[in-house]
């Protein structure tokens, strides 16, 4: 928003003195961000406003000169020759005289020109910096003004402008009434209301006949008609003047008209041509298949959540947005039709992001306009085009009122005070609230207040305190730190998500965090079948992009995805992991809707967190490429469905917890190379190799691994203990076992040591063999066994018969027999 100073200073009494800077302060301290200040080019010397008095038009050159005698207050009119066209005998002009320099370091003197000496130069917008319009010479008008006066602060050389952020919740300051309202009540100082105007009572039927059928999205639409509109009538300077300096771009008396009141009272207009206006005019919303060929020239599909201005020919205008082609203000129009209503902001909103059409009337609309001004608004616009283009009312106003009763809010007294930690009285609750505009009554300790038409954002007790607290100022609250109390270090939780993170980057991951969205798209690619509980997702309201709209149940897209970003990067060897939370869908309890002017009670704080479905933390890996690389020392390794395996077990011991897998089927994993992670019976999660149809969809590299473990599903780490030092000496042993291939490794192992007993320590596989000299359908395990007793040095019998209890054990379980 865009505000002259010259044009605020009309409605608020400025101290004397006040500059930019201190002025700049109070729009801060009202919680308007200055983007900038703009000031006019700095123009020296002689510039005036002068008379054209005569006018010579100088024959025998290439192209039509005109030397022209020009009152600039002096006792001999000045010759000034110039060859613009558009001005005349009686018109008001700028003249700078010889010693005047322009921007641009354009110096002004006397010179012979066409055989005539010019005393100066007759000059335009764009020769002084104040517009862009150099094709004809700036006309100030024919009076009002008296020949010498110093130009600079009649066209605005001398004028400040800021141009203002103004947020969303503060639509009432799209409009120089609701900034001088905003500026007078920070420094104290009278102001005049441009809306305080009563309209006049004109008088017979309404020219037109309107219909709002629907009075949720319009609850107020007026109108009125005029005819005698002389269309050849230009916009006055002063007019342009203050639409160029807010913006916006000069282009027919009517319609600069409608721009010059929606800036200054916040209350966008529309002119349409009254000829072409087919019958009674209604609103309404689209009907399907409409259409609509907006000002911009565009045809438009319309949408049946479009709200429409209407007549008997169809769409005439985009509600709030933007008007329509067939009846725009044209170059000889001569009646018009003037329309003010007030839209609902959210529907507006979403029209103009559905037909990407962004317009200073839906900036306003979409914030919030006053709905007591539409009747206003008119009575300004109708008197400007009666001064400056001959036009007259006909008949009288339509207004279309379905308005209901503003809400009155309750307020305790002492709540700003206990907000903002600082004595606030009542008298000053009162003059704040009073100040803002709204009613306030005094009803024992507590506030009945009404806020005004023009602040929707005023529906709670916060908001009322919020603006007290703005006038009593932010500066005025201490800044006061709360005592930090002692920490207690990290929590068990804390500690063993570290840990895990920091095992796996030992082990040669990269964290790659990603965003926590997904889309149907990627779970269809993943293979999940339709009955998966991670299809059942969470589904945002408004996410931040329509192809991910959805909380993710599992890590592995985001891992995959950052796996093909960097693959298409050209890395080859990869291996990343990532740990954070996922969100399935739960029971999807419905969360109430507590109110924001006293704290929920316990029974609706726990509603609100039986709502919350439950987040578990999972920890995944993904790797691709080579996972030892070859050099002098060998021919390297590439990564397999074992390291995937392996990552799994590197979490569950910095977890603290022992880990079983077994084989297992699980999308989006290759049924053969999948392995199921469990803590003793509890499937905790699973690991190998991604199925071939998956990476092809994914564009992933073939035997592409994962694991996906769910870290809070791991039971709690005992209390860590030091490691006994045994003083006796082991007996080593291996066995290799022929086994049935469909007995799972964790089958066979469990089995040992259950034979073996207390006496066995520690039993590894490190060899696992198929082929010609094992029967097909079988395979060969090879395992180290490591005996000790912890009170005496064990007998060669006893760990012998430890060892045969344990293969006993396991042939029992699997069929299992000592290989040859």
């Amino acid at each position: 928003m865009k505000v002259p100073v010259s044009w605020l200073s009309e409605h608020v009494d400025l101290p004397a003195g006040i500059g930019v800077t201190e002025l700049e302060d109070v729009f801060v301290r009202q919680g308007l961000e200055v983007e900038d200040v703009l000031r006019a080019p700095v123009t020296t010397g002689p510039l005036v406003v002068g008379r054209v008095l005569e006018i010579e038009e100088l024959t025998g050159f290439k192209k039509p000169i005109r030397y022209c005698q020009v009152d600039v207050g002096n006792e001999t009119p000045q010759g000034i020759v110039c060859g613009a066209r558009n001005f005349a005998v009686g018109d008001l002009v700028v003249v700078a005289l010889p010693g005047a320099v322009l921007p641009g370091d354009f110096a002004i003197a006397a010179r012979t020109t066409y055989d005539h000496v010019s005393d100066g130069m007759i000059c335009s917008s764009r020769e002084l910096g104040v517009g862009e319009d150099h094709d004809g010479i700036l006309v100030l008008g024919t009076d009002g003004i008296a020949p010498g006066t110093p130009a600079a602060g009649v066209v605005g050389l001398d004028d400040v402008v800021f141009d203002l952020e103004v947020t969303t919740d503060r639509g009432y300051c799209m409009a120089i009434r609701g900034i001088a309202r905003e500026v007078a009540g920070a420094l104290a100082a009278e102001w005049r209301d441009p809306a305080a105007a009563t309209p006049p009572a004109w008088s017979g039927e309404p020219a037109w006949t309107v219909e709002v059928t629907d009075p949720q999205r319009c609850d107020r639409f007026s109108m009125i008609a005029m005819e005698g509109l002389d269309p050849a009538a230009p916009s006055p300077w002063w007019l342009r003047r203050r639409l160029a300096q807010s913006g916006i771009r000069s282009i027919s008396l009517a319609v600069d008209v409608t721009n010059l009141v929606m800036v200054e009272l916040g209350q966008p207009m529309h002119a349409f041509d009254r000829s072409a206006v087919r019958g009674p005019i209604v609103v309404r919303t689209a009907a399907a298949g409409e259409r609509l060929t907006t000002l911009d020239g565009v045809d438009r599909a319309l949408d049946p959540d479009d709200l429409l201005i209407t007549d008997e020919s169809g769409p005439i205008g985009l509600a709030g947005v933007m008007g329509g082609r067939s009846t725009e203000i044209g170059d000889g129009t001569t009646a018009v039709l003037l329309e003010a209503a007030h839209w609902e902001p959210t529907g507006i909103a979403r029209g103009v992001r559905r037909h990407k059409l962004p317009s200073e009337a839906a900036k306003r609309f979409e914030r919030g306009t006053d709905p007591d001004v539409t009747v206003v608004a008119l009575a300004r616009a109708a008197a400007l085009l009666a001064e400056y283009g001959g036009a007259t009312v006909v008949g009288g106003v339509v207004d279309v009122d379905a308005r209901a009763p503003r809400p009155e809010i309750s307020l305790a007294v002492d709540r700003p005070s206990r907000t903002a930690g600082i004595p606030i009285s009542t008298d000053q609750v009162v003059d704040a609230l009073r100040t803002v505009g709204a009613s306030v009554e005094l009803s024992g300790d507590r506030l009945l207040v009404v806020p005004p038409s023009w602040r929707p954002d005023l529906t709670d007790p916060a908001d009322l305190v919020e603006e007290v607290v703005r006038a009593v100022g932010y500066d005025e609250i201490p800044s006061v730190l709360p005592t930090v109390p002692p920490g207690r270090g990290l929590t068990a939780t804390q500690r063993r998500r570290r840990s895990i993170g920091r095992a796996l980057a030992e082990a040669g991951y990269v964290e790659a965090p990603s965003y926590p969205f997904l889309g149907t798209r990627v779970l269809d690619a993943l293979g999940l079948p339709d009955d998966d509980p991670r299809r059942d997702v969470v589904t945002l309201r408004n996410p931040l992009s329509e192809q991910e709209p959805s909380l993710r149940t599992t890590l592995l897209p985001g891992l995959l995805a950052t796996l093909a970003r960097n693959l298409g990067r050209g890395q080859r060897d990869l291996a990343v992991f990532e740990h954070g939370a996922v969100f399935p869908a739960g029971d999807g309890a419905v969360a109430p809707l507590p109110g924001v002017d006293r704290r929920p009670d316990d029974e609706t704080l726990a509603a609100l967190l039986g709502a919350v479905p439950v987040q578990p933390w999972h920890v995944g890996v993904v790797l691709a490429g080579t996972r030892e690389p070859r050099g002098w020392w060998g021919p390297g390794r590439p990564a397999v469905w074992a390291d995937a395996v392996q990552a799994a077990r590197l979490v569950a011991d910095a977890a603290g917890v022992e880990l079983t897998v077994r084989a297992a089927e699980h999308a989006p994993w290759h049924p053969g190379r999948c392995a199921e992670l469990l803590v003793g019976e509890t499937v905790v999660g699973h690991a190998g190799e991604l199925h071939p149809r998956v990476c092809a969809a994914l564009e992933l590299p073939p035997r592409t691994s994962a694991m996906e473990l769910d870290v809070d599903a791991l039971p709690d780490k005992a209390v860590a203990q030091g490691p006994h030092v045994a003083s006796f000496p082991p007996v080593r042993m291996d066995a290799a076992l022929v086994v049935p291939a469909e007995h799972p490794e964790a089958t066979v192992r469990a089995a040992l040591a259950a034979g073996a007993g207390e006496l066995l320590e520690d039993l590894r596989l490190f060899d696992v063999y198929t082929g010609s000299q094992v029967a097909d359908g079988q395979r060969s395990l090879a395992y180290a066994f490591v005996f000790r007793a912890p009170d005496r040095t064990l007998t060669g019998e006893e760990a012998q018969a430890a060892f045969d209890a344990a293969v006993e054990s396991a042939r029992a379980a699997t069929g299992a027999v000592l290989r040859g």
